[in-house]
This record gives C-alpha cells, structure tokens and sequence, in this order.
C-alpha cells in the first residue's frame, strides 16, 4: 500500500459525491450517521484536531490522519477535513490504513 492509493481513493470519492470536504460539511455527515471514515489533514490546528476527535469518539466514526498536505493534493481544494460517506470508498480506505505498516497512517483511537 502507498499514498498513492489512498490519494486516488480520496479524489474518486469526491468527484463520485461520496465525500465532503471541510468543518462544516463532514461535521453534519458524521452527526447524519453517513460517515463511514473521517479524514484529518497532519496540518490541522490543535482546535480542529480536538473537536474532530471528540465527535468521532461520540458517533464511532473511524478517524485517520494523514500526512499533510496529503487532502490538498488528492482533491485540489485546501481543507484540513474530509468526510467520506459508507460504503465501498470508506471500506476500501480503512481497509489500506489498516494494512499500513508504517506510521504514515495513524488511528488515534489505536496509539
């Protein structure tokens, strides 16, 4: 598994409509019970780090951060979260974070 992959996934899924890009968006996808994988950029604020960890942790939504810079480079748009929605993108993400060795990808609730 590489980056690349993981990139691909992540630009498929937003052009399929099966993502939400930004605070906002991906914080009413996770509250709606839609989200199958929230991802967090390696550059995001200690404020958006907490307040994306705690929802996750209240929903049971798996959270990954990724290496920074990494959103940005996959979709093309500047955003520090995105949601990606159940189903066979959030499946396929998580099952290559989990296959990860490693430590490119990290699951907090794992540390």
């Amino acid at each position: 598994m590489n980056n690349r992959k993981v990139c691909g996934l992540m630009g498929l899924a937003l052009r399929a409509r099966q993502a939400e890009a930004g605070t906002d968006a991906c914080r009413i996808l996770i509250r709606s019970g839609k989200c199958g994988v929230l991802l967090m950029d390696g550059n995001a604020g200690p404020n958006t780090r907490k307040k994306a960890k705690e929802l996750c942790e209240r929903t049971q939504t798996p959270l990954l951060v990724l290496p920074g810079g990494m959103i940005e480079s996959a979709t093309g748009r500047c955003n520090m979260l995105l949601g990606i929605r159940q189903g066979g993108f959030a499946d396929e993400i998580l099952r290559t974070a989990q296959e990860e060795t490693g430590n490119r990808f990290v699951v907090p609730d794992q540390e």
